[in-house]
């Protein structure tokens, strides 16, 4: 493998039951994550993003399910995997260990009933069974201390609802991280923060993320953590990818009309004595795409081919993918991402 993972023609699929057809959530998904690399998926709620990496982690339950022609390859420390292939218990042996995922709301994902020392310790005697008691106590107050919580031994003692939204992010950040993972999951990690402590995570993030060789996959709607955060970014729309390029080009040289009205929307908060931009109309309801470009109904550059075909993820210049007929003069399509 060139990469860390590689995911091929990814599709999740919705059963609704023996008499209705299942609707197809996302589809065509190229995506490739180098070593040590931060890597940014962006878009509306719904998109996709948040289960195509659920996906990657094997946490789609019924009735969802990925589709047979999906591939998703892992560079593990015992060699390739295919994941999609491995059984529930090969899949728990990678994931919490080589593949962590910090989930969107830490409040929820950490459980009331017990105490953080004991989550923490949880991941650490899943995977490692022998450490002892005492051992395992300070690699978590060691954790602890490396995401910058002010009196580690006395959170270690408390229970979530004890802590802020910050604090618990950060003590997801650090069960994420407590076995040294390959692939970091960060599934809206900054989400209903404030601002001062939305920076904090992320700087910190950054700084743990040089510190344990670890990619990072970021998913958010938040341009501006991109910006901060990434070094590639693929752009979702729909159950698609309608762009992906190394950050500096998709801020600078935007090819796709959903990323322009993305980027418009956030620049105009500057203008004082102007109306906000935002994008027309609404994202089409899964199953009941149109057929053609799944945007053609709220882009301002829609031509008569935009409504009735569907332009392949294409590549209009080097590392510069995009999914639009504006480029077909220029475009190479791919099969990877």
């Amino acid at each position: 493998m060139n990469h860390l993972l590689e995911m091929r023609s990814l599709a999740i699929n919705l059963y609704r039951g023996k008499k209705l057809p299942q609707v197809r959530l996302c589809e065509g998904i190229d995506l490739d994550i180098n070593v040590r690399q931060n890597f940014g998926i962006v878009g509306e709620s719904g998109c996709g993003k948040s289960i195509t990496c659920s996906a990657i982690m094997g946490l789609l339950s019924y009735p969802l399910s990925l589709d047979k022609g999906t591939s998703i390859r892992f560079a593990s420390t015992d060699g390739e995997v295919e994941l999609t292939r491995l059984s529930p218990q090969q899949l728990r042996r990678i994931r919490g260990k080589e593949i962590s995922m910090i989930f969107q709301e830490p409040m929820t994902a950490l459980d009331p009933m017990y105490t953080i020392e004991s989550q923490i310790n949880e991941a650490l005697s899943f995977h490692t069974t022998s450490l002892s008691h005492r051992e395992m106590h300070d690699l978590a107050l060691t954790m602890l201390e490396k995401v910058k919580i002010p009196r580690p031994d006395q959170i270690l003692a408390d229970y979530p609802h004890h802590l802020s939204g910050g604090m618990l992010q950060r003590v997801m950040i650090a069960i994420a991280l407590i076995n040294n993972p390959r692939l970091l999951i960060a599934d809206e990690p900054t989400t209903a923060l404030d601002v001062t402590i939305q920076a904090q995570i992320l700087d910190l993030m950054n700084e743990l993320r040089e510190g344990y060789n670890t990619s990072v996959i970021m998913i958010t709607h938040d341009l501006g953590v991109i910006a901060e955060t990434c070094e590639r970014v693929a752009v979702f729309y729909a159950g698609q990818v309608v762009e992906q390029a190394e950050i500096n080009e998709l801020f600078h040289e935007t090819a796709h009309p959903y990323t322009m009205g993305l980027l418009k929307s956030v620049t105009s908060l500057g203008k004082i004595n102007e109306p906000l931009y935002s994008i027309s109309g609404a994202v089409p309801t899964a199953g009941a795409f149109a057929g053609g470009c799944r945007f053609h109904d709220r882009c301002t550059h829609c031509m008569e081919r935009c409504r009735t075909e569907m332009p392949a993820l294409s590549e209009i210049s080097p590392g510069h993918l995009c999914r639009c007929w504006m480029h077909d003069n220029a475009h190479e399509e791919v099969t990877g991402a």
